[in-house]
Order: C-alpha cells, then structure tokens, then sequence
C-alpha cells in the first residue's frame, strides 16, 4: 500500500490489502468524523453512478455511518423507509418520506448513506449518496481509465472494477475554470502518467507546491473537459503531449 501520513502509522487486512478510511474522533465534545477521506455526494443519475449504486449492500447502520450525517439527524439512520412503513417516523403523511437508508461498498467497506427525499404523493422523488473517496485503489488493482462526467469523477480497473476516484479531504477535483479542482485534478493525472498508472493513491495531491503540466492543467480548465470522458493512460499522455 503506498498510502502514507506523516502522522499516522496506517495498518491493513492482508486478506484484503488496503486500508481506506481513519476516523477522528473527540468524545467529549461529540465530534466524529473522516480525517483523510474526501467526502462525496452523488446526486446525478448516471450509468456510472448507476453500476456504483447497484453494487452496495443494504446493511444496519453503524458508527462510520453517523459521520457522513449531521449529528441531529443520527436518530434517522434507525427510521425505515415509507416504502417500508408508512407509519415510520421518516414518513409524511403515509406517502412523502425525508429517511436515510445505510449501505456499504463491498470493495472498500466505506459507509454509504442514501438520502431519499419524496413529496406527498411521490410527484418528486430523489436520492443523494453520501459516503467517502478511497485513498487509493487496492494493491491488485490496475489503472485501465479515468472517467470524468459533470459533477463526478471515477476510475476504472483492467478487472472492470468502478471506483470513486481517491481523494484526500478538502482536495476535491474540478473541470472547466480556474482555481483548485482543475489543478488537483491536473496533478492526479500527472501523477498516473509519471507512473506509468501504477500510482493511483491520493498521496500525490500532498505536494501542494507542486505544479502541474501545463498542457494538462489547461485541457482539465477547458471546456472541453466538463463533458464525458473516459480516458485510458494513452490517452492522458496524448493530453500532456497536445
């Protein structure tokens, strides 16, 4: 695992081979939260939020759950669904439903909560997923892709296998203008390049005095670049050699 922090010593399963989430935690205060993990919300449906949703597992809801919830709403993590209970605590008026519902992403074991918002009668229905970036693809894995689509940014293995691109909290990405996401972006795809794709992990993005290629960080600031892409490594070296 090539992950590190210069404050923590980072364990892991060796029957699994990663280590994805610290949680940081002030008891007496009631504050509990990710402390490495870029923390992301899906709300856009598309085919690749699709096969991300359709690969999680219902679960009961556990400690790592409440941290991706305002510490008020931890009671309604227990509340089934109207779909489930029109009775529920959750339920408006037997039809309308403001519930979350618990996952986990059996790749990463990283809780996932599922927002569901429904108006009385179900005129509007929506889910957000709200859940953490892993900081890095798992030690078999190898980089096939890197999938760029308005609002969401993923990667792919040569197993197929579709992850939330890795992130480090606070160094979230961006496409088509000026300022910190283009650039941490840019760096990340740097970063794939220079390794040839081996190097997948967020650790990279620590170098905040680095600066990225040129022609990479003005093709990611583009235009062109908000719409959807899903670029291989030869690709990304083309971006670089434009």
């Amino acid at each position: 695992m090539s992950y590190e922090h210069h404050d923590l010593n980072l364990t892991y399963e060796p029957d699994k081979s990663w280590a994805h989430f610290v949680l940081y935690t002030e008891p007496k205060l009631g504050v509990a939260s990710a402390t490495l993990n870029g923390t992301v919300s899906i709300e856009r449906e598309t085919p690749h939020m699709r096969e991300w949703v359709d690969r999680l597992q219902p679960c009961e809801p556990n400690p790592l759950h409440t941290t991706l919830v305002p510490n008020r709403k931890i009671p309604d993590l227990f509340h089934p669904c109207v779909h489930d209970d029109k009775d529920s605590p959750s339920a408006v008026s037997g039809s309308g439903c403001v519930c979350y519902q618990t996952f986990s992403d059996p790749e990463f074991g990283l809780p996932v909560v599922a927002d569901h918002y429904r108006t009385v009668g179900g005129n509007i229905e929506t889910w957000k997923y709200l859940t953490y970036a892993p900081l890095e693809l798992r030690t078999d894995d190898i980089f096939a892709s890197l999938i760029l689509e308005p609002g969401q940014f993923w990667i792919r293995t040569a197993a197929g296998l579709l992850s939330l691109l890795p992130e480090e909290d606070g160094r979230g990405y961006g496409v088509g203008y000026g300022g910190g996401g283009p650039h941490e972006l840019a760096r990340y795809i740097d970063q794939l390049i220079d390794s040839d794709g081996r190097d997948t992990s967020a650790a990279g993005l620590r170098q905040r005095d680095s600066r990225p290629d040129p022609q990479v960080l003005a093709w990611v600031s583009s235009k062109e670049a908000t719409g959807h892409h899903e670029l291989s490594l030869d690709n990304l070296k083309r971006i670089r050699r434009s």
